[in-house]
């Protein structure tokens, strides 16, 4: 097979799953631990790769957990958020979606308002300087149950506090134990507020998740779905309502929600007629980033240039962007790919 890696490189791409904690490089987990040195988490950061190896799920979550503990001022705030899209611009992702758990922040001590300036200034510099376009998806952090829920639906949906980059909500943290129905509520709120529904579900449950999160939770995307591919009936629906699955392959194989990655379910996903989504979930945790996760599916998929350039567009079809931006994003991956194969 061709050396894809220089063509993906170049690629230009949009992200709609990936966590904003989550994203921090070692760099600035290194930083983030030396300013917080009551922290767990290593100063080192090569320490950092045995930290991020993970048992389970359950283990993941602890370590994750440990890392948002880390981002206690809204100095800490901008500094992520800024130095993610730096990250993000290298691989040439023109736009993302990044999931913010804003619960995680102001249950710290961070004033709700500040934390909004925050990530809000650091949105507009990172457009300014590197041209990536940042939107965010205020989640639930399903593991601190319905106060969490509470919390989230107010500071999405509160004229004057809502950040101008937010429009989507999303649910995430662990599925076993924390049923989707109970987040309707919320969700209606939200979805009330012009926010679209963004849940994980079928992660590492079954798809019964998947399909409690569209029916309770009126998902138009849904983070993971892995497990969808365990019902025929549930893959039909998802592809007739282009409800697309933003599949994250190295985050399943390291969380173990998946054994191995020729036992990934994308294939038969994109074979049912799903639409499907790229992304890295939370990269450096995973050792991963955007641009190998494409990789990593034109393995899986059998995907050529022309192929991985409509995986892109995947994701800029299945994003929340106006059609304008989805234009011009199109616009940019079809004369990038046309050059490159012409002779």
């Amino acid at each position: 097979m061709t050396d894809l890696h220089p063509f993906i490189a170049g690629l230009p791409k949009a992200e709609l799953h990936v966590h904003h904690v989550g994203s921090a490089s070692p760099r600035i987990v290194a930083e983030l631990a030396a300013r917080h040195p009551d922290s767990k988490v290593p100063t080192d950061p090569e320490a950092l790769a045995d930290y991020f190896t993970f048992t389970d799920f359950a283990h993941f979550i602890d370590v994750y957990l440990s890392v948002v503990d880390l981002v206690r001022t809204p100095e800490d705030v901008r500094l992520l958020t800024f130095e993610v899209a730096r990250d993000m611009a290298r691989q040439n992702i023109r736009y993302a979606e990044l999931t913010i758990t804003p619960y995680s922040s102001t249950r710290r001590g961070i004033d709700e308002n500040a934390f909004m300036e925050a990530i809000e200034d650091a949105r507009k510099a990172a457009e300014a300087e590197f041209g990536t376009v940042l939107r965010w998806c205020f989640d639930i952090p399903g593991e601190a149950g319905l106060e969490s829920a509470e919390e989230t639906a107010r500071l999405a949906t509160t004229d004057g506090l809502r950040p101008e980059g937010l429009v989507s909500f999303g649910l995430g943290g662990p599925e076993i134990g924390v049923p989707r129905p109970q987040f309707k509520p919320y969700f209606d709120r939200a979805r009330a507020a012009g926010l679209r529904s963004v849940p994980h579900a079928g992660e590492t449950t079954g798809p019964e998740t998947v399909w409690d999160a569209i029916r309770d939770l009126g998902a138009e995307r849904i983070g993971h779905g892995t497990s969808s591919v365990r019902d025929p009936e549930l893959l039909a629906y998802l592809a007739e309502h282009r409800i697309a699955l933003e599949v994250c392959p190295t985050s399943n194989i390291a969380t173990r929600a998946v054994a191995t990655l020729d036992e990934h379910p994308i294939r038969k996903m994109v074979d049912a007629g799903v639409l499907v989504t790229v992304n890295s979930d939370d990269p450096p945790m995973f050792g991963t980033d955007l641009n190998n996760e494409y990789a990593v599916a034109a393995r899986l998929l059998d995907l050529d240039e022309g192929g991985l350039a409509a995986l892109a567009k995947n994701a800029v079809e299945a994003s929340f962007l106006d059609e304008a931006g989805k234009a011009r994003i199109a616009a940019e991956i079809d004369a990038y790919t046309d050059a490159w194969l012409t002779p």
